[in-house]
């Protein structure tokens, strides 16, 4: 059962996670700007993202390393990590400008300082919740998933440019100040939380010896091959269909401000989707077995949608209104089974280092983005961003797989 207080907890902790990882978006949202500073492409630009991903898989592989998660207090290790990720992303604001190479290595040290942000918040939420853990987790990653849209948001509105630039990266840095002032306020560990571990180094070995964790991995590591890679090309994949719909009406594609606005829209109905997947997911007798199960279930539901929006997308890439309205139901699901592998892996890994175990998911499946994003170009450039769309399908495939195998599962151990 849930304790009386953790409603509120999720709401604040929420916030404060929504407000610290709002410095991951920050050189995503002034790329135009700075682009046109440096008068660079997006061959240098894109280093902006790929470097907070990297930043991000360090610090998450440092932290399971070192089970930082576990072996030092979460709530204090949230705080100190969201005050230097302020700290390294203000640096980031002031050195754009004079020096491109400190700028990329600003936003790799944002990415790693995150790492101790992001990963320990899905720790404390599970020490709070055990009954609606699905639900939970499904709500804060859905805010989180609405962060990830917001520049595409202040890209459609405009408001963002040349002379203001620095004042959106400061702003970022401000509200990750205020999110560790709420951790430090008003979060504790809840009455589920493990209490604190000794260093084990034979925990980054526990994917592969856990059977129940390694599938659960499996599977989260197919749904983060599709999602990063649709999440980055969004907007590419709503102008380039545009484009040729345009061309086949002889008409004007979509201004630069829809194409935006379309992408905001489609990314940040996955929040809705998250917490209808927490709602299901969490329909289930307590009983660990029977709980896996039903989360197992979620998964599969989600990524049999979001990989068939894959599909329906490169075939109707021609017509732009049908992509858009595909669009709808793949942001729905994509996102939609974050949170139930989390919940998953935090209830087959060994109770006293759910944080390692979490932490090691992350940095795994953020390595492997860097990898997706980077392919999904090269097919878009080379065979058209519609074999891009179908080429997105192979993650949910196989993620599908994998958790067919764990429902299959007789028995329940951690």
């Amino acid at each position: 059962m849930s304790h009386p207080s953790a409603t509120r907890v999720l709401v604040l902790l929420s916030l404060a996670e929504l407000l610290a990882v709002s410095c991951w978006f920050s050189g995503t949202a002034v790329m135009p700007q700075l682009a046109a500073a440096w008068g660079a492409g997006t061959g240098v630009t894109a280093w902006l993202t790929l470097a907070v991903q990297l930043g991000f898989v360090a610090g998450a592989l440092f932290s399971a390393f070192f089970n930082l998660a576990d072996v030092f207090h979460a709530p204090r290790l949230v705080v100190w990590s969201a005050l230097l990720t302020a700290a390294v992303n203000t640096g980031f604001a002031y050195a754009a400008t004079r020096n491109v190479p400190a700028a990329i290595g600003m936003r790799f040290l944002t990415g790693f300082a995150i790492a101790g942000v992001y990963p320990p918040g899905m720790k404390i939420l599970a020490g709070w919740f055990r009954e609606r853990r699905g639900l939970a987790l499904g709500a804060m990653i859905g805010a989180l998933g609405v962060g990830s849209a917001m520049p595409h948001l202040l890209a459609s509105l405009g408001v963002i440019t040349e002379s203001n630039w620095r004042w959106v990266v400061l702003g970022c840095s401000a509200q990750s100040v205020l999110g560790a002032l709420i951790v430090a306020a008003f979060i504790h560990d809840g009455p589920f939380a493990a209490p604190t571990q000794p260093f084990d180094p034979r925990q980054i070995t526990e994917i592969f010896r856990n059977r129940r964790l390694a599938l659960a991995n499996l599977g989260y590591f197919g749904h983060m091959w599709e999602l990063y890679a649709w999440w980055g090309w969004i907007a590419v994949f709503f102008a380039q269909s545009a484009a040729l719909d345009a061309a086949r009406r002889g008409g004007a594609p979509w201004p630069a401000q829809w194409v935006e606005l379309a992408s905001f829209l489609a990314m940040a109905v996955g929040g809705i989707g998250c917490v209808l997947a927490g709602l299901y997911s969490d329909r289930s007798p307590d009983e660990p077995l029977a709980r896996i199960r039903q989360r197992s279930r979620s998964t599969i539901v989600a990524m049999a949608l979001s990989g068939s929006s894959c599909l329906l997308t490169a075939i109707f890439f021609h017509n732009v209104w049908i992509v858009a309205a595909v669009a709808v139901l793949w942001g729905l699901t994509i996102s939609a089974d974050s949170a139930q592998f989390s919940a998953m892996v935090s209830e087959v890994a060994d109770p006293g280092y759910v944080g390692s175990a979490l932490t090691l998911q992350t940095a795994i499946g953020f390595l492997l983005t860097v990898v997706s994003i980077r392919v999904t170009a090269l097919i878009g450039e080379r065979y058209g961003w519609d074999w891009a769309a179908a080429s997105l399908a192979v993650g949910p495939f196989l993620g599908i797989v994998a958790m067919g195998r764990l429902m299959r599962e007789k028995t329940f151990s951690n």
